[in-house]
């Protein structure tokens, strides 16, 4: 197995395609480092229509 650049060098990460780790760091382009909280999606929009099926 190739050890991927994105590692934090504890060699325990696994980063899916889109840059997130199994811990919750993301890679930024640069580093990987926590993602900014978000806000809940707001009632009516795509995320929390995906929720409610």
């Amino acid at each position: 197995m190739n050890e991927d650049p994105r590692c934090c060098g504890t060699g325990t990460c696994i980063i899916d395609p889109d840059g997130r780790c199994w811990c919750g760091q993301q890679w930024d382009g640069e580093k990987m480092c926590h993602p900014a909280p978000s806000s809940p999606s707001a009632p009516g929009t795509p995320e929390s229509q995906d929720q409610d099926e």
